[in-house]
């Protein structure tokens, strides 16, 4: 599925958020009548719709869409896949890069799709955690492969513009199945990663 424009987005829903914002503008103390302000409403109601479209997709079919039957059994990475989300306790952005790999079990996917699968998943409210584990599982019980690795690194505006505003702090979380719970293969993905981890 591909991503809306602004000019796709349901009316009626684009409305309603709209009156929303416009009331949450207004009790922060500003004056939504003022010309900088007339249309942030709805720039903001089609901005988080934009934000939040994972809800509308389906990452394992996007993954079934793209499978090839192959014989090639040998670690595949697709690394630096920049993401962007939503933390769902403030609403404020957290960024970085996903580093995912597959051992194949008869099937490939088309690279493209893995970046795909992080985007649905991340155009949600999320926690770096659960984004993770919804990225991994979702590998995991669609391909069927051998093995997959997730490592995301991010950083997060709830801590750098808020709360202990510590500028230079970044969460790295990690995910492993299958031959990747094994030592030396999971070695071996952040050996080829390690570049990108610091």
């Amino acid at each position: 599925m591909a991503y809306k424009t602004f000019e796709e987005y349901n009316i009626e829903t684009t409305e309603t958020i709209r009156n929303q914002y416009e009331n949450i503008i207004s009790e922060i103390g500003e004056d939504t009548a003022r010309e900088g302000l007339l249309k942030t409403p709805e720039r903001a109601s089609k901005a988080m719709q934009f934000l939040t479209q994972g809800y509308q997709q389906n990452a394992a079919e996007i993954l079934k869409g793209a499978m090839f039957k192959e014989d090639y059994n040998e670690m595949v990475i697709v690394k630096d896949i920049e993401l962007y989300s939503l933390c769902e306790h403030h609403l404020l952005p957290f960024f970085g890069k996903a580093h995912i790999a597959y051992i194949p079990n008869g099937y490939i996917v088309g690279l493209s799709k893995l970046p795909r699968i992080v985007d649905v998943y991340a155009r949600r409210l999320q926690v770096q955690e659960r984004l993770t584990h919804d990225i991994l599982e979702c590998i995991n019980s669609t391909l069927k492969p051998q093995g997959v690795a997730v490592v995301i690194e991010a950083s997060h505006m709830c801590m750098m513009m808020r709360g202990v505003q510590k500028q230079n702090s970044v969460t790295t979380t990690s995910g492993f199945r299958g031959q990747f719970e094994k030592i030396e293969t999971r070695n071996e993905f952040l050996k080829l990663i390690s570049s990108d981890l610091g």
